[in-house]
């Protein structure tokens, strides 16, 4: 981490060294005072002396021997996880309260020990206090293809009475100061993951979350750190780190009159202490980091195949091409007017048909947001043939069949709220607060028999209707009233992490028993989009704005972190429902096409036409698919930098296909654009250019001709900045797709 670590990385010699070590497996090598903690490119060095402070040494591209000896020699030394009591002016990873009232720690290397892990490799340092009887367990997995290290936390101790964890972060990472840039993604609802690029300055920077629920609305809990001063997308030395937490969160970039940026990461602490018995592990989650020279492109390629092996429920199968019914029907549910949407997007080549909410209820029927969460039984009125015929006309158009449900929410006027009022969560003392409809309550998570409840949702559907294939699990609504009816009156501040531990243990539930089940992850559109919660969900949904135009900087964004057969993208209606804006066909299924494709749409409004251009795109999108769900991303114009253009690619392993996409963001009269040049190609293959979704009355110049990888990454392509259809056709808005293999 000293300073001439991170300016040599452009250095030919290292360059050298980093392509070389791509041959080689992770590894951790420990010797008797050192750590090294490696993957393929990258080195993280601890220096782990028994009795004394755990230091970090370094973190960057991966060392040499030689070198690796010389930094063990010259580096500055700094903790690898302060902790608070007998620094005070520093900021620290932990801090603690014991029994008797000390609120000291002094944490020392005891041992060292090693195991094999689900594809990689463990380091556990144990961490011991000089005095008191508390541990610490400062964990680094690395995989044997993967370029993450996950750090986390098992804390412990044996006093005799029980200690209060006041913060307890999953680790620390100090970086060099200089010219350092961070990116990171914030948002609201209908407008999430939006891109932020600022300099870090002196003083304290913070993200964080409160949702209780959701975490990715606002603030997300994942960054970039460009370290060579402004981000680039495919060049330049960047960090890249994720927390993998579904709930409250606190990320502190921390900048002192030292040489170093502190970044700490972990649970939110904020109204959360935590009272940590004797003998028993507080575990926090993991933080993965990672680093690239090849900018921020280069740090989201190790995120994506990282998620897509170990992390991402099913990351290895592709996944299939589905109309949703929201924005067709609402809650207008009905037998007859599900078997024509089946049909219809079953005639366009889709494999998937999803019936979402407004199907249930008996006493009280779905017919608005104001009743009936809970209550998982069929209205018949709806459906009189209930779910078995829905499952039937979908096997009759030869497709799936999935279904939206809403487990960890319930409504006032429900026939649960009526039999358990003490399930939700609610303030001693004090009136519920309502959420969606004025009626919307929180169960509370860290009830077991609450959990239990929400596995039987699930488990009871998939049960009596095996053949259902997908589930859409939504989440509308924050904890807005801080208490728990079943946690005791002294442990109320465990409240947001219990309600977490009880929500991964109802999805490991749910995953050990269905883990073929597509599950989509939806709260209030893309409210949980987070390491956190992927292993038990397939996909989320990015967000319930539609609107193909501010889909490209929602879509953007979220590419940093998550690969594209995660993130749904949905063809929807013109006016758009969110934003009211009239965006052609083409233009809404070339972003669509960009992520999971599906649709979101009443198919029965369209053209026979329009039907045709999706039924054509839904075919070129199969024979592409395994290309965008599993190809490395290379983003290459940002919408963010206002140059009236957006443009990104994807490109499969062996290099030898990838599909290319090019979006307009503004038009104006005699614009002048740039001419965007492609990346992440073979220099030497040759590859023909064909276009897809094509609406122009003539071919491109360059459809069917033949260019070098060199060329077209030097070079580019010149796009023509509008469609050559007839006067009548003519809109705004431009856009391609092009393939090229």
């Amino acid at each position: 981490m000293t300073a001439n670590h991170f300016y040599q990385i452009y250095t030919k010699n290292m360059k050298r060294a980093i392509l070389a070590a791509v041959m080689c497996a992770a590894a951790i090598s420990v010797s008797a005072e050192n750590i090294d903690i490696s993957t393929k490119s990258t080195t993280l060095l601890l220096e782990a002396e028994k009795g004394q402070e755990l230091k970090i040494l370094y973190y960057g591209p991966k060392l040499s021997s030689t070198d690796r000896q010389a930094v063990e020699n010259t580096a500055q030394k700094l903790s690898a996880y302060p902790v608070y009591g007998l620094n005070c002016p520093a900021e620290a990873a932990l801090s603690v309260t014991h029994a008797d009232g000390n609120m000291t720690l002094q944490l020392v290397v005891d041992k060292v020990s090693n195991r094999s892990e689900n594809g990689g490799k463990v380091v556990a340092v144990e961490l011991k206090d000089k005095v008191y009887p508390f541990s610490v367990n400062l964990c680094y997995k690395t995989y044997n293809d993967a370029e993450i290290i996950e750090i986390w936390t098992e804390i412990s101790h044996s006093e005799k009475q029980s200690v209060e964890l006041r913060r307890f972060d999953s680790g620390f990472l100090p970086v060099r100061r200089g010219d350092v840039w961070l990116s990171h993604l914030y948002g609201s609802w209908g407008n999430e993951s939006q891109l932020v690029q600022e300099p870090i300055t002196p003083g304290m920077m913070v993200i964080s979350n409160r949702d209780g629920v959701r975490n990715s609305h606002t603030s997300h809990g994942e960054i970039m750190l460009s370290l060579d001063g402004k981000p680039n997308e495919n060049f330049g030395a960047t960090i890249g780190a994720a927390l993998c937490y579904s709930g409250n969160y606190r990320i502190e970039i921390n900048t002192h009159d030292h040489e170093y940026h502190e970044i700490f990461a972990g649970i939110n602490p904020e109204n959360s202490a935590y009272v940590l018995k004797k003998g028993e592990k507080f575990c926090t989650p993991a933080w993965a980091i990672t680093y690239s020279v090849e900018g921020l492109s280069g740090v989201s390629r190790n995120f994506h195949s990282w998620g897509r092996k170990y992390k991402l429920a099913n990351g290895d199968v592709e996944r299939k091409i589905l109309l949703n019914s929201w924005e067709g029907v609402y809650f207008d549910i009905n037998q007859q007017g599900m078997d024509q949407m089946m049909g219809d997007i079953a005639s366009m080549g889709g494999e998937l048909f999803v019936m979402d909410d407004g199907w249930f209820g008996n006493k009280y029927p779905r017919k608005t947001d104001n009743s009936s969460l809970g209550d998982w039984t069929v209205d018949k009125n709806k459906l009189p043939g209930g779910i078995e015929q829905l499952l039937s006309d979908a096997k009759k158009h030869g497709i799936k069949f999935g279904i939206w449900i809403e487990p960890e929410m319930a409504n006032t006027t429900s026939e649960l709220f009526e039999a358990h009022p003490d399930w939700v969560v609610k303030a001693p003392n004090r009136d519920l607060v309502l959420g969606r409809g004025g009626t919307q309550v929180v169960l509370d998570l860290s009830n077991p028999k609450v959990q239990d409840f929400l596995f039987s949702i699930v488990d009871n559907l998939m049960t009596k209707y095996p053949e259902i294939d997908y589930i859409k699990w939504d989440a509308n609504m924050s904890i807005l009233n801080h208490g728990s009816q079943y946690l005791t009156s002294d442990n109320q501040s465990h409240l947001y992490i219990a309600y977490h531990q009880g929500f991964e243990k109802v999805c490991r539930r749910i995953r050990e028993k269905y883990p073929k089940l597509t599950i989509q992850a939806c709260a209030s559109g893309g409210g949980r989009a987070n390491w956190g919660v992927l292993p038990y969900f397939d996909e989320f949904w990015v967000s319930d704005n539609t609107d193909a135009l501010q889909r490209v900087y929602m879509q953007w964004g979220t590419s940093y972190f998550f690969p594209s057969i995660a993130m749904a993208s949905h063809i929807s209606a013109a006016p758009n429902h969110q934003t009211f804006r009239t965006i052609p066909l083409k233009y809404r299924i070339d972003v669509a096409m960009s992520g999971r494709l599906g649709m979101e749409i009443q198919p029965k409004n369209m053209t026979d036409e329009e039907k045709n251009i999706c039924k054509n795109a839904i075919a070129e999108y199969k024979k592409l698919r395994s290309v965008i769900q599993f190809g490395d991303i290379y983003r290459l114009v940002s919408p963010y930098d206002k140059l009236g253009v957006a443009s990104l690619m994807y490109v499969n392993p062996d290099k030898n296909k990838a599909v290319f996409y090019w979006w307009k963001t503004e038009q104006f009269c005699n614009q002048h654009l740039p001419r965007v040049k492609m990346a992440g190609l073979n220099p030497d293959k040759v590859y023909t250019i064909r276009e897809i979704n094509r609406i122009d009355n003539t071919p491109l110049v360059f459809e069917g001709k033949k260019f070098t990888g060199k060329f077209l990454m030097e070079n580019g392509l010149e796009i023509p900045y509008e469609h050559n259809v007839d006067w009548h056709k003519r809109t705004d808005y431009s856009s391609r797709v092009l393939v090229l293999e």
